[in-house]
């Protein structure tokens, strides 16, 4: 099974863009990849907010058999997935997820799977987030802030990735409020770089269309797909 995780050093960092953006480049390369997200919360109608705006970025449509694969666990409030699960009477079960994963790799190439927050979310009363990268086996992307405050969460989520001994793909900056690039933003990719021992791939720019619900790549600013070119082929899938 070859795949890709993708997860971040808080909520809201722009794992879910970022995620999609590599989906759609790599779909666009005709590697026959998919995305999952084995636990989402906020959930309502069906709908999957992550799963639905990754495929609405690549263009896919597929059957619902196909889309349950990819979101094995939905929950509506939106909070910590244990404690989703907890309130709808049930609990994660980590072996649930790797199965359908491994069932999406029977029909791709290739896997894109998304966490849900940063690195040690718990799943339920023993396992978090890490236990189910450990399960998949996927190298790890890091998706991070690119302004201050970031060197501490970035080093940190690294290190604990590194002693749960996970391979490091990298890390991505994701601008997600439209902040000034400056002399501070430089120097900590370069800082992260220096003590985390991990290549910053690149930094995905503020772009308006990546706010909306039903996104599309060919519709986006030439420096977004032009960023997402130069990550997806550093990373050597």
């Amino acid at each position: 099974m070859h795949g890709l995780f993708i997860t971040g050093t808080d909520t809201d960092v722009g794992k879910t863009a970022l995620s999609a953006l590599l989906l759609a480049e790599i779909r666009r390369r005709n590697i026959n990849a998919a995305p999952i997200k084995p636990a989402q919360t906020g959930c309502r109608d069906g709908a999957v907010p992550d799963l639905d705006f990754s495929l609405s970025m690549a263009g896919m449509n597929i059957p619902s058999s196909t889309y349950q694969k990819m979101s094995v666990y939905q929950f509506e409030p939106a909070c910590s997935p244990h404690l989703a699960a907890e309130m709808a009477g049930t609990e994660i079960d980590i072996a649930e997820m790797v199965i359908a994963a491994r069932a999406l790799a029977d029909d791709f190439e290739l896997i894109l799977a998304e966490g849900a927050g940063g690195l040690i979310v718990p799943l339920n009363q023993r396992e978090t987030m890490l236990d189910l990268m450990q399960a998949l086996k996927f190298p790890v992307l890091l998706a991070a802030r690119p302004g201050l405050g970031t060197i501490n969460h970035t080093l940190l989520s690294i290190r604990t990735l590194r002693s749960e001994g996970l391979n490091i793909a990298g890390v991505v900056f994701v601008n997600t409020g439209n902040q000034a690039y400056t002399f501070i933003e430089e120097d900590n990719a370069a800082t992260i770089e220096h003590f985390g021992k991990v290549p910053v791939l690149g930094t995905i720019p503020y772009c308006e269309q990546l706010t909306s619900q039903n996104p599309k790549f060919d519709d986006l600013p030439i420096p977004v797909v032009a960023e997402t070119e130069k990550i997806v082929n550093q990373l050597c899938l």
